[in-house]
């Protein structure tokens, strides 16, 4: 059977339950579960596509396939609802680390609550099958810690609420952008991305081809940008005498480094070292790995390009194609373009290694000569288009593609905070991004063929410096992509987080209070409960003499304001230039007295990365932030 189905598996309770494997090919297979068994036979290629008929909760089941007098079972197998969690950092965030995590630990036995964690998989090409064998994990005391936070919070309010086996699968990881999770054909659709999409289908049919294309790419940017790169292209061949160039040991930024020239540069540095493996090492060899690198590297082993990337915290990982590393001396090369605060190869000198197949690692030399190139600032260079975590389709591939066939009750999305800043890699950025949330939601709707899968996305929370004046904003504008996208959407639902943020983290604990709130969506859009509003939301501001008066829907009995009789973060705008105006509540409204006048355009709301907020609904959840123009 495929890997997603392990023992302790939740099965998604009245729907189609489809099971898929391999076996020789054309031969006759049979699949009972419980007491219902569908036979069918494996293609031409050896794989088989089993469907069996609906079924309501229950359980526990055995899950049974026979073929060619061979018999595979999973044990403990329940039927129920399936929640699918995704995202970056924020859904990865794990249990043990959350507000209340000892609570939650010690209450968190529950037989009928099962969990699957996806592990991390880039890949070029739609994969049929996961990366590793997984696990579906009974909840207990001890395995509870590993668990996406905000996904178990949200899955044991639903299970307890509605008595029924309950199984949620996380497949997420820090720090992506949501292009990565979205398939090549869809991804393709918009301009912007379709040669990178090809690129990204080109390396997974031949590597080599494409990872040349990307070297001729970057080379031809960096010929563009700095007048030496032309002739310091030789200082990445193998041959090359750095003798003369100076010794360092990079572990930090070069401008600690002690090296002559470093400590105030800005621009690009050139690293070179060598490492000797013997035949059977070069053989195996297949990764390399340098730490985190500070910012813009391009990587060469033996004058072949392997990778680069564009992140001060992402650790480096490059595949290197079979016959690059040889027998003997192997050379190392980097070209670093610091991001302006820093500079160069950053992590401790343990994190530099040769990765062999089996997971053996030999250990690259401590000292690197360095040698720098041209000054220069605010240049920012595109990453491959394969390359985590600014890559192209590629986690669709590895993770979400292997699950194809699986049925959900609900999907519920956080991420958002790699794509709130204007980078290289990121040209629309928040402006773009509810293009982009609308064709993922489509995209797994049809890839799952589930039309009206609910979809709950978590909106960003506050984070980063408050603001002391009215300005630009690049949370605030993916926030109001995020509400829009909900907006437009009858299927989906919006969970406003301002109140739960941590504006000296990005990575806030208060998770409880995000899967809670996750919960009351899906009881009424998932389970189809009476309306149990969210957050208030705007649907108008109107001049009403010399006031403005913005009107709001969900306020669950009134607004409220607390700490104090006004409003905080409310802005009134002539065009761009915007000032803060005083707000006071109304019942369903709030009224900004004398800012109706005829230069206002429009008003906004919270409009900045950390704002401080009071205004919440009667039911105490907070507002979200708008921008409304004026009528």
């Amino acid at each position: 059977m495929a890997r997603i189905f392990s023992d302790h598996a939740v099965l998604q309770r009245d729907q189609p339950i489809t099971v898929w494997g391999t076996a020789s090919a054309g031969r006759k297979v049979t699949v009972m579960l419980g007491d219902r068994v569908v036979g069918g036979n494996a293609d031409a290629q050896g794989k088989w596509t089993i469907q069996l008929p609906p079924q309501s909760a229950g359980g526990p089941y055995t899950l049974t396939v026979t073929a060619d007098g061979q018999t595979v079972s999973r044990n403990d197998i329940l039927i129920g609802d399936v929640y699918l969690c995704a995202g970056q950092s924020n859904m990865e965030f794990a249990v043990r680390a959350s507000t209340n995590a000892m609570g939650a630990t010690y209450g968190a036995r529950n037989d009928q609550l099962r969990y699957l964690n996806i592990q991390k998989n880039s890949a070029a090409t739609p994969q049929a099958e996961l990366k590793a064998p997984v696990q579906w994990t009974t909840l207990t005391p001890e395995t509870v810690g590993e668990a996406s936070a905000v996904c178990y919070y949200m899955a044991r309010s639903l299970q307890a609420q509605y008595k029924i086996p309950v199984g949620f699968v996380n497949a997420s990881w820090g720090g992506t952008m949501i292009q990565s999770w979205i398939g090549a054909e869809s991804l393709r659709s918009l301009s912007d991305y379709r040669e990178g999409v090809e690129a990204v289908a080109q390396y997974g049919a031949d590597p080599a081809a494409a990872m040349h294309a990307e070297d001729a790419r970057s080379e031809a940017w960096w010929r563009a940008h700095d007048p030496a790169a032309a002739a310091q292209r030789a200082w990445i061949a193998p041959d090359f005498d750095d003798s003369a160039w100076p010794s360092v040991t990079p572990a930090g930024s070069w401008k600690d480094s002690g090296v002559a020239g470093f400590k105030d540069f800005d621009g690009v540095a050139w690293y070179r070292t060598a490492v000797t493996l013997t035949e059977a090492q070069a053989k195996a060899a297949n990764r390399l790995q340098l730490g985190p690198v500070d910012t813009y590297d391009s990587t060469w082993v033996n004058g072949v390009r392997v990778g680069g990337a564009g992140l001060p915290w992402t650790w480096r990982e490059y595949a290197v194609p079979q016959g690059v590393f040889k027998p003997g001396r192997n050379v190392i090369a980097m070209r670093v373009l610091s991001g302006g605060t820093g500079g160069g190869l950053s992590g401790p000198p343990t994190s530099r290694n040769v990765i062999m197949a089996d997971g053996q690692t030999v250990p690259l030399p401590a000292t690197w000569k360095v040698q720098r190139g041209s000054a220069m600032t605010g240049l920012s260079v595109r990453p491959a288009p394969w390359d985590v975590p600014t890559s192209l389709t590629t986690l669709y591939n590895g993770m979400i593609a292997p699950l194809l066939g699986y049925k959900f009750k609900l999907v519920a999305w956080y991420q958002g905070e790699a794509n709130a800043g204007e980078e290289a890699a990121n040209p629309g950025g928040p402006q773009e991004y509810r293009t982009l949330l609308s064709l993922l939601m489509r995209d797994w709707r049809q890839r799952f063929a589930q039309p009206a899968l609910p979809f709950f996305v978590v909106q960003l929370p506050a984070f980063g410096s408050p603001a002391r004046t009215p300005g630009y904003s690049a949370w605030a504008e993916l926030r109001q992509a995020q509400a829009q996208t909900v907006a437009h959407d009858a299927h989906a639902g919006l969970v406003v987080t301002l109140d739960a943020g941590d504006r000296f983290d990005i990575h806030p604990t208060q998770k409880t209070v995000v899967g809670e709130r996750l919960a009351r969506i899906a009881r009424t859009v998932a389970y189809g409960e009476n309306p149990a509003p969210g957050s208030p939301a705007p649907i108008s501001a109107r001049r009403v003499g010399r006031n403005i008066v913005i009107a709001f829907r969900d306020t669950g009995s009134g607004l409220a304001t607390y700490s104090s009789d006004k409003a905080f973060g409310f802005e009134v705008c002539a065009r761009k230039a915007c000032r803060y105006a005083d707000a006071r509540v109304s019942g369903d409204t709030v009224v900004l007295p004398g800012a109706g006048t005829a230069a206002t355009t429009r008003v906004r709301y919270a409009w900045a990365d950390a704002p401080f907020v009071n205004l919440f609904g009667g039911d105490g959840l907070p507002a979200g932030p708008f921008e409304l123009d004026v009528k």
